[in-house]
């Protein structure tokens, strides 16, 4: 068979090449559902049959929507794309009101939900969707109408009309329109081709790594399917061959790893700081030798560099047999190959550590709207890895750099554009050149990021400063969990700062002091003297006028629900701001 060319082509390619009787499987809370290669291909003829039957017509537009991974999101993606629809996956987290808008926008006709809580979310304003019909969920709700009833409604009479529809589609056309979450404002519709997507799958593949053809190439996936980057993946991972499981959720992560045993799975570095923070805290937490030799450990892992031999890599070697070994048999990690990287900075701090400890994370960089990938590390061939970076360029993928410091980028697998917004992409495509909004520079090329256009501020003594750059060094330090920088049109940046409760605690009972619990630290005078000689610690190899002089420290953490977070984990900053106005005032009171 030929390579695919349209996103419904990877499970047949799978099926004509390398068929699995494990293709995708779930926990499904304890009554596992898994399916063989030639099961999914089947499953997906039949929803795309019974689609033809309710009355979807080439083009129709049909929302998915699930509060985790899973089997029936991807034969519905496949099933919705062959008949000829265009698929609208939307972030479980999202509001009601966005729910509205990116329904009503997409005129979306059909819409699948996993559970009873988003089935009531998306009842709640389907009266307000003119164009929406029928909603359906995956899970058994009661009132609702269960996915399984698609397939049902279809049969032989509609095989004939699918086989015209999915022959008829072209690569160019339309698959799917992904609505960003977005830090601010309306979310932005973005148009993705069959093309833009399957071209970036095969430019991925020669980055991922190989491993031996009669082992099974177990992955884990946990990260919203509904963001481009989990989802590009899982077509690469049909094209490899490789065996998909599903995490139950972010909290049972662990779990998840321990039973799959993976040999590669992506996150992002929000998730992979927590890692970090939790190896450390139990390493240190051992006491005595134990502590001793596992702070040892930690210090040589985080001296590493690719290809870095010598008496070195005597160290390295004895490090991962006497700590890195037991740590990664723990997680569920023993066979693992690589971590893939992406959606925000990586602290170059981390990935040191993670390779050094044998954990090999391959940071990339892309954007939904190059779906996604621009550039990645990897560890196939000589001088394809480098700390600090984003990796070399994609094949085919182009970058320039403007005189402004923005990443350009142009090739197949940039946007055709936001979906009835001509205005929006105008603004962002031009002369055949998508504008990021992202800055960056190539070194040797290695493409490194710098910070976010729309991010870099001005004090008002005139400087810019670059904010990314000073939260990347203070999440450095293990006594701060989360950290936004704050400081446009003031005399100096400043610090929102939400410390990590365990680490303090543990500090706290070295120093016989009580942890007054993070709404207490504020007026906790000496936790507060830790934590700003921390601050200033890291903020001196800083210019002056780029170093965060005040902290404002946060009773709770940021999180999605708290609006504070996109569904990817990246800082909303004006809510934020809006949120802790009064506290940003305060510090430069």
């Amino acid at each position: 068979m030929n390579k695919p060319t349209r996103l419904f082509d990877f499970p047949r390619y799978q099926l004509a090449t390398k068929p699995l009787d494990v293709m995708m499987t779930m926990p499904n809370y304890g009554n596992r559902v898994t399916y063989s290669t030639a099961q999914f291909v089947e499953e997906m003829d039949a929803v795309s049959r019974g689609l033809i039957a309710l009355g979807m017509q080439a083009e129709d537009k049909v929302a998915l929507i699930s509060h985790n991974n899973r089997c029936e999101w991807n034969i519905m993606d496949h099933g919705i794309m062959q008949a000829g629809g265009i698929d609208v996956p939307i972030y479980p987290t999202m509001t009601e009101e966005d729910y509205k808008y990116i329904l009503t926008h997409s005129e979306s006709k059909y819409c699948f939900v996993s559970n009873e809580e988003l089935y009531n979310k998306v009842m709640a304003v389907k009266a307000d969707c003119p164009a929406l019909e029928e909603v359906f969920t995956f899970e058994d709700v009661k009132g609702a109408r269960h996915w399984s009833e698609v397939a049902k409604a279809g049969s032989d009479a509609q095989q004939a009309e699918l086989n015209a529809r999915r022959d008829a589609v072209d690569p160019a056309q339309l698959a799917t329109i992904i609505y960003t979450s977005g830090t601010t404002g309306l979310p932005k519709g973005v148009m993705l081709s069959h093309n833009n997507v399957a071209s970036n799958v095969l430019v991925a593949e020669p980055r991922v790594p190989a491993v031996d053809p009669n082992m099974d190439y177990r992955v884990l996936s946990f990260l919203p399917v509904c963001h481009i980057f989990e989802r590009m993946l899982h077509y690469l991972y049909m094209y490899m061959g490789a065996q998909i499981h599903f995490g139950e959720s972010l909290e049972t992560i662990k779990d998840d790893l321990n039973h799959t045993q993976p040999i590669m799975f992506t996150a992002v570095p929000r998730l992979l700081e927590k890692f970090y923070d939790g190896i450390v805290a139990k390493g240190r937490s051992a006491g005595g030798v134990k502590a001793a030799i596992f702070n040892w450990a930690v210090n040589v892992a985080l001296e590493w560099e690719p290809n870095k031999g010598g008496l070195y890599q005597v160290k390295l070697n004895l490090a991962r047999k006497l700590v890195f070994g037991k740590v990664k048999e723990a997680l569920g990690l023993s066979g693992i190959e690589a971590v893939a990287s992406g959606s925000a900075a990586l602290q170059p701090r981390l990935a040191r550590f993670f390779n050094g400890a044998g954990i090999t994370v391959l940071e990339g960089y892309g954007l939904t709207e190059t779906s996604p990938v621009v550039s990645v590390n990897t560890t196939n061939g000589d001088n394809m890895l480098r700390i600090g970076s984003v990796g070399k360029l994609a094949d085919g993928v182009s970058v320039k750099i403007a005189d402004d410091g923005e990443i350009l980028v142009q090739g197949p697998n940039v946007m055709m554009g936001y979906y009835k917004d001509p205005e929006k992409t105008a603004e962002v495509l031009k002369d055949g050149w998508f504008h990021t909004g992202d800055i960056g520079v190539i070194e040797d090329g290695f493409l490194r990021i710098t910070d976010r256009k729309k991010e870099i501020f001005k004090t008002s003594g005139g400087k810019y400063v670059a904010p990314t750059l000073l939260e990347n060094a203070l999440k450095a330090s293990l006594f701060i969990e989360q950290v936004m920088v704050v400081g446009e049109n003031r005399k100096h940046p400043a610090a929102l700062v939400v410390p990590d409760a365990v680490t303090l605690e543990e500090w706290c009972k070295r120093h016989d002091h009580t942890f007054p619990g993070l709404d207490g630290i504020a007026n906790d005078a000496v936790i507060r003297e830790r934590l700003e000689k921390e601050v200033a610690e890291l903020m001196a190899p800083f210019a002056k006028w780029e170093q965060v002089k005040k902290v404002h420290f946060l009773p709770a953490p940021l999180s999605i629900e708290g609006g504070e977070l996109t569904p990817t984990l990246k800082l909303k900053r004006k809510p934020i701001m809006t949120k802790y106005a009064e506290a940003i005032e305060g510090m430069y009171a």
